[in-house]
């Protein structure tokens, strides 16, 4: 292959939103031109070095692992000013300052790989500045196995000989020769047509022959054919923000940064022939071997007195398995745990069990809530008996297989739940526990955000100067997410078998491709960008444990943000989760889950308030109150269970038991969905459809899911009850039909039927039963992790139906970082008569606050919330703890003036101030809001001066001659007040939220006359549209945002807000031109419109807008009733007479002894249309007080 050639200087998808080559069409490239090996040099990092090299081994192509490092001036330690510097990420610019240079580095051997996991690493953990960053004594101390060329137009050399400074760039390219030796220092050639490439190449060659230094050609490829060449000019604009038209943008120069043949780049250096055959002679010598599978678990230090981790694993199961089932062990446990910790020893699985253990028990040590059990891990016995997980296995039919296969050996994956606010501080447990030496052997796991299918529309008609309105449309005209997944673009042009379904849904977007060249032109270039990834981020769960320094297997970074200490950021591997997982590593997933979070507080407001202990791990599973919320649909705040759709089908399903609410975690996914099991399911347990079994004999197996295999579980054992398939083998045949490899399941099929025949039953039988549970396989789901997920969603469900203040204050505590998004919960407190009250300086707490009435005063609601002062926008958590503790130490503060002198100096911020004033958290002091902050800068200057004075000494030194103001000469708050609409305005402002009061309060009824649905319903489904598609909402708008188009259209966005919900609305600008001037932060109005159900998230597309008008109420109507009339025979005919008259004024109901009592909105009436007169034949002359 003397005429061959390997290309060593290529940068994959990988160099991140700089690299544009797929790593599969970019191996096939090379293969498809003979091309025996190919390098691989990313920007910075190693990220795509495991997908490459395993690709390049199955299509028997020789990987050469390298990067293309950035290296600092001198010091990886200095931080220079960016001042007159060039960021220039692609190392394409032609001269001038350098923030860094570019340096190829490649592997010749295993220890040049692990030297370059080590320069790498090194670069992101001590010399990360913008970019993570070499230095020539990472290079020396790490040389060994490496070959180093002069790089690109970025690197030292280059960079000098730019400059006009030859002696210095035949210095630095001596000193990395002195660094690699003589054999490993290539002179780099390129030529991509670039001027100063032609104006520095004959210098390289004198400094190649100065030096004795071999020359090497590459090619700097960026993308992998000559015609991507476009699409990675886009993808640059993406990295930079920048238009195609830009003429100042971070370019490429020409279209040659591709991966060319090797006829090409032999023409291009025919006169350098050695520099081509040095790329042949490189590869040969690259002999890196990356082992894949040999499990590599941390060792686990055992007490004194145990052989090995397999006796103390031993020890601990049937310690805990004692307390779980008692002493002696039921039979079934017994040998349920013998056959478990057979199969864990024989795997060599041990030390995994021991390690999750001493996390597990960690947490519950330190008080951690941890979840009762995620996934698959909670069907083993051996982690219910080591309290890894809390769900009874053999109690709920768990199997062990589905977690853990004796005939399949992969590493086991017990996911662990914990309270989020201390996720980090079990990571940081895991890394004291399992590090030595000062290395680290813990870390978090890296993941990528591609850019999907509709971004990529988006993207492409910014970057090719389109107005935002065609990207959106284009996207619009894209099939709805299947599965929550978007049909790629390449399918809704090409049919196929897999995406049918999203290709028959893309015929207007196919219509408009056809027609309109601007739409052409944005979809051809979002293929281009759709897939690539777009930046990398923390996986939410995923950390490895290593037994030896994490750089001994893989490289590590961490991202400091500008300007924070570096050890501040996480440690993250350069691998992705399932590389990690493949070389044998063992890799935990620690998830923070908020619903954890609001138990552990609303158990222990439960004890500070009531002084009740709930063991919420103990409480009975057939709680009456929380079955009967539960099946009236009321489960906003429950885990798993709070969404309209999901509401919907709980009260369709009305649980009664434990199992149903498993199952209702089991159906609620896009599969069971779309095949209408959930509907299916809940009909047969109501009676509303027969319960059906495909064969007697599998009425025992089917019973307590009605005859449906909801469970991979269900199918498991389906196997093994007609086809004779040991559980084992059952889980490998669902793990078959799920990856749905033809030849496999042919294979699987004709083992299956004979098995059936061989049970006694009918061929046919067989045959049917496969395509039956073929078709389950697609919709069925992991048993365990539903009852794991059912026991959390119980639980919430128990507190909110028992302890409905305690369990929404912690609800609302939970979302303080957030809360304009905890509107629903609001609203949900005061559906169940709690009053949420807004911040108060001499009663709230940092979170918020439960205040249960007592039996006494229960006819008023269950209680009470007062808002938490940490929750309260630009007021910090130390400032609170500061005002709290002098509360709690002096007393209560007696007025504004008191508290200005009592605080903390610290705390006399007056954003911070101005923002509790908005909030109204000095009401109770008697102050009004507008007086208040009319005065309070003031004020405080005063107060701040005087306490400076007196802290120096001066007014002792003046005595009573200072004639400066005094205490009582500071400025008095004047008795005025903002209006309601202002007031709540304030409250939105500062508190995400409207609390004293809701510009909709009183306005329901109106708007109920003039819309069609409420948002929630919009959410549901359950909405009415009129004959040209349309439906009306009505609300208030909150966060009114106007822009122009880039045609200098005026458009604008808001989110419209009801009582219960909220939903995005787009005002495009035709009907911006007609409604635009009805718009206003705090307007009720009614719009009308299209509902967008194309995205993750709806959104509504306004056509008309028409404010609400009135003072928001019609006045009430006031209804006499008597205690004699207080009966139910005539309060059922009130509520009759009152539902024949629907209108827009509220009902209020004197009850005597000048109680009035106020009817629900839904009650609102029409009082001119006879009403009166009813009335008054019900109850008598004296029916009606006031009209």
């Amino acid at each position: 292959m003397a005429d061959s050639f390997v290309h060593l200087h290529t940068h994959t998808e990988y160099s991140i939103l700089d690299g544009a080559s797929r790593l599969d069409e970019l191996i096939a490239a090379a293969v498809a031109d003979r091309q025996p090996a190919l390098g691989i040099t990313d920007h910075g990092n190693m990220y795509g070095v495991l997908d490459f090299y395993r690709k390049c081994k199955e299509q028997d192509i020789r990987p050469v692992i390298g990067v293309e490092a950035y290296m600092a001036h001198e010091s990886r330690h200095e931080r220079p000013s960016r001042r007159g510097r060039v960021d220039d990420s692609g190392g394409d610019t032609e001269g001038g300052g350098k923030l860094y240079y570019h340096l190829t580095l490649l592997a010749t051997d295993d220890t040049g790989y692990k030297n370059l996991i080590q320069v790498s690493s090194r670069a992101f953990m001590e010399g990360y500045y913008y970019k993570p960053r070499c230095d020539w004594e990472t290079l020396n101390d790490h040389s060994a196995g490496l070959i180093a060329t002069t790089g690109c137009l970025g690197g030292q050399v280059p960079q000098a000989l730019l400059r006009g400074n030859p002696a210095e760039a035949l210095d630095k390219a001596a000193r990395f020769q002195e660094i690699f030796g003589r054999d490993n220092y290539f002179v780099e050639l390129q030529d991509h047509g670039i001027p100063a490439q032609h104006q520095i190449n004959p210098q390289l060659l004198q400094i190649a022959r100065k030096l004795n230094a071999p020359l090497l050609a590459t090619n700097d490829s960026h993308y992998t054919h000559r015609h991507d060449a476009a699409a990675h000019d886009a993808l640059l604009c993406v990295q930079t923000g920048s238009l195609l038209e830009d003429t100042d943008r971070l370019k490429f120069h020409g279209d040659h940064h591709y991966l060319k043949s090797a006829a090409e780049m032999r023409s291009l250096f025919s006169e350098l022939t050695e520099a081509c055959d040095n790329t042949l002679a490189i590869a040969e010598r690259a002999e890196v071997n990356i082992t894949f599978g040999t499990p590599r678990l941390p060792h686990f230090e055992v007490p004194d007195g145990f052989a090995d981790d397999r006796a103390y694993l031993e020890h601990l199961t049937y310690a805990g398995a004692r307390e779980r089932w008692g002493d002696p062990l039921p039979a079934e446990a017994a040998q349920r745990l013998a056959y478990e910790l057979e199969v864990i020893n024989n795997m060599g699985f041990a030390s995994y069990f021991l390690i999750t253990w001493d996390l597990i028990a960690y947490a519950r040590r330190r008080g951690i809530r941890v979840g009762p059990g995620r996934g698959s891990a909670a069907g083993c016995a051996v982690a219910y008996s080591l309290r890894i997980t809390d769900l009874d296995p053999i109690r709920y039919d768990l199997l062990f297989e589905r977690f853990l296969n004796p005939s399949r050996v992969s590493m086991p994956d017990i996911d662990m739940d914990f309270d989020s606010r201390h996720r980090d501080e079990i990571i940081r447990y895991a890394a004291q526990k399992y590090s030595r030496d000062g290395n680290d052997h813990v870390a978090q796991i890296i993941t990528f955000g591609r850019i999907k299918a509709r971004a990529a529309v988006r993207d492409a008609a910014r970057v090719l100067g389109y107005p935002h309105s065609l990207g959106d449309r284009i996207a619009k005209a894209m099939p709805p997410l299947i599965l929550g997944r978007d049909t790629p673009l390449q399918y809704c042009f090409e049919d196929s078998e897999a995406h049918h379904d999203g290709y028959m849904a893309a015929a207007e977007l196919r219509q408009m491709y056809d027609t309109d060249p601007e739409v052409a032109k944005v979809v051809d270039v979002a293929r281009g960008l759709e897939g690539m990834r777009r930046q990398d981020g923390i996986h939410a769960a995923a950390v490895v444990i290593t037994p030896e320094p994490l750089t001994e297997y893989m490289p590590i970074q961490r991202k400091p943000e500008p300007g924070r200490d570096a050890g501040e950021a996480p440690i993250v591997t350069q691998y992705e989760m399932h590389g990690v997982e493949d070389l044998g590593l063992l890799k935990m997933d620690f998830l923070g889950l908020r619903n954890l979070d609001v138990i552990t507080d609303t158990v222990e407001l439960i004890e500070r308030i009531r002084g009740l202990t709930v063991d919420i791990d103990a409480v009975p599973l057939d709680d009456a109150a929380t079955f009967k919320m539960l099946q009236e649909g009321d489960t906003i705040g429950v885990f798993q269970l709070e969404n309209p759709q999901v509401r919907s089908l709980v009260r369709s399903l009305a649980p009664t038991a434990f199992d149903d609410i498993c199952a209702l975690v089991a159906l609620y996914r896009p599969g069971p969905m779309a095949a209408n099991m959930h509907h299916d399911y809940a009909d047969r347990k109501n009676g509303r459809r027969r319960v059906e079994y495909f064969h007697d004999d599998a009425a025992d197996i089917l019973a307590d899911t009605y005859g449906l295999m909801i469970y991979q579980e269900s199918v498991m054992r389906v196997a093994q009850r007609f086809a004779g398939y040991s559980l084992a083998e059952a889980d490998s045949l669902r793990k078959a039909m799920g990856k749905k490899i033809r030849s496999a399941m042919a294979a699987e099929e004709e083992k299956f039927v004979a098995g059936v025949v061989a049970n006694g039953y009918e061929q046919g039988l067989g045959a049917q039963l496969f395509k039956i549970i073929e078709q389950f396989a697609d919709y069925a789901f992991n048993k365990s992790h539903s009852y794991g997920y059912g026991l959390v969603a119980y639980q919430t469900a128990y507190l909110k139906a028992n302890y409905p203040v305690e369990y929404l204050a912690a609800l609302l505590t939970s979302v303080k970082s957030k809360l304009e998004n905890a509107s629903v919960y609001l609203n949900e407190s005061r559906l169940r008569g709690i009053e949420v009250q807004v911040p108060d300086i001499n009663h709230s707490a940092s979170d918020f606050t439960p205040v249960p009435h007592d039996d006494q005063e229960a006819a008023a609601g269950p209680g009470r919330i007062v808002y938490g002062l940490s929750a309260v926008r630009n007021v910090g958590e130390g400032i609170v703890e500061r005002v709290i503790a002098e509360r709690d130490s002096n007393g209560p503060y007696a007025s504004f003036l008191d508290f200005v002198e009592r605080v903390d100096m610290e705390a006399l911020n007056k954003r911070t101030i101005e923002s509790l004033i908005k909030a109204g958290a000095f009401d109770s002091l008697d102050h009004p809001r507008k007086g208040l902050l009319q005065a309070h800068e003031a004020i405080i200057d005063m107060t701040v001066r005087k306490r400076r004075e007196h802290e120096a000494g001066v007014m002792s030194l003046f005595g009573e001659q200072s004639d400066g103001p005094s205490f009582d000469d500071r400025p008095e708050v004047a008795d005025v007040e903002f209006d309601r609409m202002q007031k709540l305005a304030h409250e939105k402002e500062m508190l995400g939220l409207y609390i004293s009061d809701h510009p909709l309060k009183g306005m329901e009824a109106r708007i109920r006359r003039f819309a069609d649905c409420t948002i929630g319903d919009l959410a549901s489904g359950a909405t009415l549209r009129d004959d040209a598609g349309f439906l009306s909402v009505g609300g208030v708008i909150t966060g009114l945002q106007r822009r122009w188009t880039r045609k200098g259209e005026l458009m604008a966005s808001f989110a419209l807000e009801d009582l219960e919900d909220k939903i995005e609305v787009l005002v495009f600008p035709r009907a911006m031109a007609e409604h635009g001037p009805k718009l206003a932060d705090d307007a009720v109005v009614i719009v009308r419109g299209r509902l967008d159900t194309r995205e993750d998230t709806l959104r509504f597309f306004a056509n008309e807008i028409d404010p609400v008008e009135g003072n928001g109420q019609d006045p009430p109507l006031r209804v006499n009733l008597p205690p004699e009339h207080q009966n139910d025979r005539q309060l059922r005919e009130l509520k009759s007479v009152l539902c024949a008259h629907p209108g827009g004024s509220p009902v209020e109901l004197l009850l005597g002894a000048r109680r009035v009592a106020r009817l629900p909105e839904d009650f609102a009436v029409d009082t001119a249309n006879g009403l009166p007169a009813e009335l008054r034949e019900l109850l008598g002359a004296e029916a009606i007080a006031a009209v």
